[in-house]
């Protein structure tokens, strides 16, 4: 989804909702694929899976900036996450869709609204698709959708709860690791 220059950068915040509970369902795929930053690395072991809230965040969150995000999450209930259908971007890169998809796009433009000096994706897509990917552009593709969706029509993805949004943190080395998390609903 992202060009390879964007991709590159190291060292940024994010707000994900992460769901390890499909680690084991989705490393098929996740644990071939590669960031074109990163081609020696396996997706798995740079990030668990997840659906990007925001990216870049602020560099060095404040205990100001966490309040302003639950300000957000305060007003949002727990909900149930499934992701049921693939799909592809223009680039090549696989993913799931979470549903329900009109909740998590709701969340994320609030998020946005509540951070607007941190466009998502350094502004490079004005109207981000939540997703979570499965392979990346050079080893998605048609053929890794086709193979996802004949996985989830016979063996659904399980459907997991989303009750907290996770601050993560990149290294040097292109390696995430979560420092906090913010619950929804209160």
């Amino acid at each position: 989804m992202v060009n390879d220059a964007w991709a590159a950068r190291t060292e940024l915040t994010a707000i994900l909702i992460t769901v390890p509970e499909l680690a084991a369902y989705t490393d098929r795929w996740r644990s071939v694929s590669r960031s074109s930053a990163r081609p020696h690395v396996p997706l798995t072991e740079l990030i668990p899976p997840h659906v990007t809230v925001l990216v870049p965040w602020v560099v060095e969150p404040t205990e100001d900036d966490v309040d302003r995000l639950r300000a957000v999450t305060r007003s949002v209930q727990p909900f149930d996450l499934s992701f049921p259908t693939a799909g592809q971007f223009p680039n090549g890169t696989a993913w799931l869709r979470p549903e329900p998809f009109d909740a998590v796009r709701g969340l994320l433009a609030s998020v946005y609204a509540a951070f607007p000096e941190c466009p998502p994706y350094g502004g490079e897509f004005a109207d981000p698709h939540p997703h979570l990917t499965i392979s990346s552009s050079k080893q998605g593709g048609p053929t890794v959708v086709a193979e996802a969706q004949t996985v989830l029509d016979a063996e659904p993805a399980p459907v997991v709860r989303l009750a907290e949004l996770g601050l993560w943190r990149e290294d040097k080395n292109g390696v995430w690791s979560q420092f906090d998390t913010v619950p929804l609903g209160g």
